[in-house]
């Protein structure tokens, strides 16, 4: 990942919400609810299970790219040590919460560096102002360390 310039007092503070649990897991009950049309086509969540305690758990990821009807592609923003991350490379089984339509079964494919930095690529062309609030904050959780994604590919 390739960023210019300093981080702003904003992308600090970005950075530090995203740490918040409790800020992060509020859109989960939203999703639940049906009402994941109010994120709009941005924004899914995922449903996956716990490697440790098979039990389902939920995360609601940006979409970056969805270059197929029945494809998605997430970034883990955290990196690889986040918990969803790790989870779905000790089973790739999932579902996918899109707006407020009902779960879909899918599989998930983390990418290639070379992959991930294509989709990066792009996504940067689409949305430059996006692109320009949210570099910083990815370096302030990231550091140097790449940024990991995912290939969500819905079954059937």
């Amino acid at each position: 990942m390739t960023t210019t310039g300093t981080p702003s007092l904003l992308a600090r503070a970005g950075a530090r919400l995203l740490r918040a649990r409790w800020l992060v897991r509020a859109p989960i009950w939203i999703y639940k609810a049906r009402a994941g049309a109010l994120f709009g086509s941005r924004m899914l969540m995922l449903e996956h299970v716990g490697r440790k305690s098979g039990l389902p758990r939920f995360v609601v990821l940006e979409v970056v790219g969805h270059p197929r009807p029945d494809t998605y592609i997430v970034p883990s923003g955290f990196g690889a040590t986040a918990q969803w991350f790790r989870n779905i490379q000790a089973n790739p089984r999932v579902r996918v919460f899109v707006r407020s339509r009902a779960p879909a079964a899918a599989t998930a494919r983390v990418l290639s560096e070379e992959e991930a930095d294509a989709v990066l690529a792009e996504y940067q062309r689409r949305h430059p102002r996006a692109w320009q609030q949210f570099q910083h904050v990815l370096e302030q959780t990231l550091g140097d360390r790449p940024l990991p994604m995912v290939e969500l590919r819905m079954a059937g």
